[in-house]
Formats: structure tokens, C-alpha cells, sequence
């Protein structure tokens, strides 16, 4: 079994300044270069890339096996050029020894995209990258600040709100004190890091593609959604308008459950329009109807109608809104006598509306979903 121990010198700096043509092989050979190579550049990196290959390949044949050394080496004038001579001179060395893997002696990371071409031509037993003791955190740090520079995403993300904060800072510090500064910049910062973090420009981006795609589909989900967002806003207006009529101040409490009394109404006829548009789509669409699509407005009234009840429940007990009283009536010969429901009377019959409603969408929703899969045994 026979090993190619290469050396890597992709930037041409061995053929460029020792005027050698590659690839070369044997001990001797590369010894020779090596020399050569070390007295016109005695601080350049590939020196020891060189010396570190003949190691390699003395370990490998101490241990029995035959290893043959060999250099390649790219050109400086473009990257393509460069991998494309790599490439060939490989192919050299593989029909010139006819070995059966290779360790690839590299010295920079930048080395190491050349694996992956090397790799198509012979297997790859062992990768050994070469860094100068004296250099390794400095080329570390180097190769890490290159590669987060090249990544456009982490520049975005990173180097953009730096310099704006770095710009903004002195403004506002010459317009008012350190803390107003320091304050402003912090819940900047704050922001966009909750921005970045639930991905809201991700949603955004997606919810525009969304809208998009609705409006020239001619989807009725759009306009049923535009319906509901001006019908949560008209509940979120009511219940701001009611709870700041009230009677009491500094009941917190009151105070959101008068909000909840007054916005949840119109809220739930807005979650039901968007579920109700929702729902027409899949059936022009896929001509069937998902069960959790059928049951979204009876969910969403049921909510309203239990969260009502709460609310009310609450008021009431506060003396902030009257009960419900059912007036004296008389039919014919018979009178019905008039009757006040207790907080809690109205409390239960709100309850158990809501449950009513949602029995009533399950059971609706089953009934479907049984005559779909009758229909389609039929079929």
C-alpha cells in the first residue's frame, strides 16, 4: 500500500521564486526544494508545510508502509486558474506513483477548500494543517475576522447597528446628558435585538408574499382579513372608550376586565371573519373542508362568549353594570313573572352557551367529516 503525502502551495510561491516547474516528488527532490526555497524566503509559511510533508511521509514508512512525498502548487494570478493547475498536477502525481490514498499537507484554511477536489481524484486518509507556533492566535483571529467580513448577513446584522450607534451616540450626547444617551441607545439596541430574535423582518417579508399572492389569486381571505383587523380595532377603540368612562378609579382590575367587556364582542366577529374566509377558500380551492377550518368560528365565538361572561361577571360584582332582568309577561290567560339573574346565574349561561357552541361546531364538524368518508367509499 502506497501513501501520497502532498504539500499544498496554492499561491505559486515555490515555482515563483525558485523557478522549479511542478509537481516534483521523492525525498531528495522536495529536500533539494525545500533548501532552495527556504534561502530566497526563509519567513515564508510553505517552508514549513514542506518540512512538515517529509515528516509525514518519514512516519508513514517507519511504520512499514511506502509513502511518496510530493508538492503541487497553483498560480497567482485568480483562484480558478490556481485550483484548475492544483487539479492536474495532482492527476500527475496519481498516474506517475499510482498510490492508493493521500495525506494533504495544508497551511491555511483557505487550503482547505481545495479538499473537496483533491478528494475526487484519490481518497483522502488524513488532513495536516500547518501553523506557525509563533503566528497560530494571530492567524486564528486573522481567518475568523476574514471569514465573519465575508459573510454579508453577520456584516448586516452586526456592523450596521454599531456604526449607527456610534454615529447617533455623540448627537444625542450633545443635545442632552449621559443618561438620556445611554438610555436612548440601550432601547435602540434592545429593539433591534428583539426584532432580529423573534424574526419579525422574516415575517414581514413572508406576510407581504402572503398578501401578495392572495391579491392576485382572488382570494376572499384577504378581504375577510381586512374586515377583521378594522373590526379588532374597532373592539380594541370601544373597550379603551369604556374602560376609561368608569365610574371608580385605580382598580386596575376593573379596569381590564371593562376593556375585555366591551372590545371582546367585536373581536370575536373579527376572528370569525378571517376563519369564515379562510374556511371559503379551501372549499373553492380543494373543494373539501379541514376539520380544524370548521371548527375556527365556532371556537372563536365561544371564546367571546365565555370571556364575556367572565367579564361581566366581574362588573357586575362591582356595581359597574346592571344585571340582567327579565321583565313580567303575560300571553293570553298566563303571566310570567319577572325575574333578576344573580352575577352568577348570567355567569353560567354565558358559560354554558360557549360550551353549547362548541359541542355544536364539533358536532357539525363530524358530521361532515362522516359523510366525506362515505362519499368517498362510494366513489
Amino acid at each position: 500500500m502506497q501513501t501520497l503525502v502532498v504539500a499544498i502551495d496554492r499561491t505559486g510561491d515555490v515555482p515563483g521564486k525558485t523557478g522549479v516547474s511542478l509537481p516534483v516528488s521523492g525525498v531528495e527532490t522536495v529536500s533539494d526544494l525545500i533548501v532552495e526555497f527556504g534561502m530566497q524566503d526563509p519567513e515564508d509559511s510553505t517552508v514549513n508545510t514542506l518540512l512538515e510533508a517529509l515528516a509525514v511521509g518519514r512516519d508513514i514508512e517507519a511504520t512499514g508502509e511506502s509513502a511518496v512525498v510530493g508538492i503541487v502548487s497553483g498560480n497567482a494570478e485568480n483562484v480558478v486558474s490556481a485550483d484548475q493547475a492544483i487539479a492536474k498536477q495532482i492527476e500527475e502525481l496519481i498516474e506517475t506513483h499510482d498510490p492508493d490514498s493521500a495525506v494533504v499537507v495544508i497551511d491555511s484554511t483557505e487550503d482547505e477548500r481545495l479538499l473537496p477536489i483533491i478528494e475526487s481524484r484519490i481518497r483522502i486518509d488524513s488532513v495536516d494543517r500547518v501553523v506557525v507556533r509563533q503566528a497560530r492566535d494571530l492567524e486564528s483571529t486573522y481567518y475568523l475576522l476574514k471569514q465573519f467580513l465575508a459573510d454579508e448577513e453577520l456584516r448586516g446584522t452586526v456592523l450596521i447597528p454599531i456604526g449607527i450607534v456610534m454615529l447617533v451616540f455623540p448627537a444625542i450626547l450633545m443635545l442632552s446628558d449621559v443618561a438620556v444617551a445611554v438610555g436612548s441607545i440601550t432601547a435602540v439596541i434592545g429593539t433591534f435585538l428583539l426584532y432580529r430574535g423573534f424574526g419579525v423582518d422574516e415575517r414581514l417579508a413572508t406576510l407581504s408574499t402572503q398578501a401578495r399572492d392572495a391579491l392576485y389569486s382572488g382570494r376572499i381571505s384577504i378581504v375577510t382579513s381586512v374586515i377583521a383587523a378594522g373590526l379588532a380595532l374597532v373592539g380594541i377603540f370601544v373597550g379603551v372608550l369604556g374602560a376609561s368612562e368608569l365610574p371608580v378609579e385605580g382598580l386596575e382590575f376593573v379596569t381590564v376586565m371593562a376593556f375585555a367587556y366591551y372590545s371582546v364582542p367585536w373581536i370575536a366577529l373579527g376572528a370569525m371573519a378571517a376563519s369564515i374566509g379562510r374556511l371559503v377558500d379551501e372549499v373553492l380551492r380543494d373543494e373539501t373542508i379541514r376539520t380544524a377550518s370548521l371548527n375556527l368560528p365556532f371556537g372563536a365565538l365561544a371564546m367571546g362568549l365565555v370571556v364575556r361572561g367572565f367579564a361581566a361577571y366581574f362588573l357586575e360584582r362591582a356595581a359597574i353594570i346592571d344585571g340582567i332582568v327579565l321583565e313580567p309577561t303575560r300571553i293570553g290567560a298566563i303571566t310570567i313573572r319577572g325575574l333578576t339573574l344573580s352575577p352568577e346565574h348570567r355567569l353560567a349561561g354565558f358559560v354554558l352557551l360557549g360550551i353549547l357552541v362548541s359541542l355544536l361546531g364539533i358536532g357539525l364538524t363530524s358530521r361532515l367529516t362522516h359523510e366525506g368518508d362515505r362519499d368517498l367509499e362510494a366513489a
